[in-house]
Order: C-alpha cells, then sequence, then structure tokens
C-alpha cells in the first residue's frame, strides 16, 4: 500500500505550478487549510487560479495567496470578510479577476467535477447579472442557467485525523468544502492534526477516501488569524 504521508508542509505543496486552479477548502474561519496555504505563498507559485467559499482577511488562507499577488482570478461566493482590504480601490488586490457564484452553485460545480458531471442547469442567478454571457434552457416552464463544473489541478484541504493511505475523517462544520474539493482535483493534498499509524482509521469514519489523496502533513498547531495557537 502507498504511504501518502511527506515530512513537512514544504515537501507537500512542491510541484505546483503557475498558473494552477487551485481548491481550497474552508467555510469562514472553519475547515481552512491555512498552513498548506501559507507553504503555497513560500513556495512561490503564481498566477493561479483560486476557488474557496471566501477570503475573511489578508493574513492567513485565501485572503493571504491574494494579498501576495499570487492570484490571477479568484472564483468565490464571499471574497471578503469585514474589515477586509481586499479587492477595494487603490489595494493590490484590486486587479484581481473575481468571478461571484452563489454558495449553492460553487458547492455543486465543485461536486460536479468530482462525479465526471461537465455541467449542470440550475435556477439560481437566472435573470441576474451573474448569468450573463451563459447558456440558459427552459424546463417545465422554468428557466435555468447552465453552470460549468469546476475541474481544478490542485486541492489544499483540511482534515482532522488521517492515516497513512491518506484516508480522511473530519471535525464537526470543519468538513464543509473539503470531501468534494478532494475528489474534483488532479491532486489532493491534506492537513490534518494526527496521522494514526500503524492501524487504518476505522472504515466507520472515513469520510474522504485516500484513492482521492496524494499527499498528508501532520500539523499539530495550525495557523489562525490572531497567530499560531
Amino acid at each position: 500500500m502507498i504511504d501518502k504521508r511527506v515530512a513537512d508542509l514544504a515537501a507537500a505543496v512542491a510541484g505546483i505550478e503557475d498558473g494552477a486552479t487551485v481548491l481550497v477548502g474552508g467555510f469562514g474561519d472553519a475547515g481552512v487549510p491555512n498552513d498548506l496555504v501559507q507553504a503555497l505563498v513560500e513556495q512561490g507559485a503564481k498566477e493561479l487560479t483560486l476557488v474557496g467559499n471566501g477570503a475573511i482577511s489578508e493574513v492567513v488562507g485565501h485572503g493571504r495567496l491574494i494579498a501576495e499577488g499570487r492570484v490571477r482570478k479568484f472564483i468565490a461566493s464571499f471574497p471578503k470578510g469585514r474589515g477586509s482590504k481586499l479587492f477595494e480601490p487603490g489595494d493590490a488586490s484590486e486587479s484581481v479577476e473575481l468571478e461571484i457564484v452563489p454558495q449553492g452553485t460553487l458547492a455543486e460545480r465543485i461536486r460536479a467535477a468530482g462525479a465526471g458531471i461537465p455541467g449542470f442547469y440550475t435556477a439560481t442567478a437566472f435573470g441576474t447579472p451573474l448569468a450573463e454571457g451563459k447558456p440558459t434552457m427552459e424546463f417545465d416552464g422554468n428557466q435555468f442557467v447552465l453552470e460549468r463544473a469546476i475541474q481544478a489541478d490542485v486541492a489544499l484541504i483540511k482534515a482532522k485525523t488521517a492515516d497513512r493511505w491518506g484516508n480522511l475523517a473530519y471535525t464537526g462544520t470543519a468538513r464543509n468544502f473539503n470531501p468534494i474539493m478532494a475528489m474534483a482535483a488532479k491532486r489532493t493534498i491534506a492537513q490534518v492534526s494526527e496521522i494514526i499509524d500503524p492501524d487504518p482509521l476505522d472504515p466507520e469514519y472515513i469520510v474522504t477516501p485516500g484513492i482521492f489523496v496524494e499527499r498528508v502533513v501532520a500539523v499539530a498547531d495550525d495557523l489562525r488569524e490572531e497567530g499560531r495557537q
């Protein structure tokens, strides 16, 4: 069996190329792989297309990559948090291309990629600026918008526990986007609090099977906005 463990964060993000499409898990400050994101900042990849629920600040997570000038395009439902300067006139991030996607649609676009579905129709956003330029179709007298799946090069996700084969278990709301992102990328890299060894995770608790995960790195004290906890 393949051992998915890597020694450190630098090894975890090695090989992520300029111009890659990167999914980053999390909802607010729950389940965000902040340490992996910081490692990607230090690794130096740029011109990224970043996909995530949103950025809460410039200090950690999605906003950190944007503030460091590594992102060309950001696909999100909530691109900035309260008090953030991201995307404001005069801020360096104002030149980043933004694609705003309703939250449910964003989740389904990611899930669809993992399921091998190239696109789907939804009534959400029909008749609004978010639907401009997209094909539409009528079903049973109602209008729907075609949304394309988001297939990524890399997914950076966070889980609570892993085994050496890359099977993952989550805790509470920290689960959020992480499992569907793990299935929607060519390469999934997971940050976890604990890697159990030598026994595998109990199959009853596995949410993301190791077949979707390429690398796992243990981070005992994860980064938070207020500093290392």
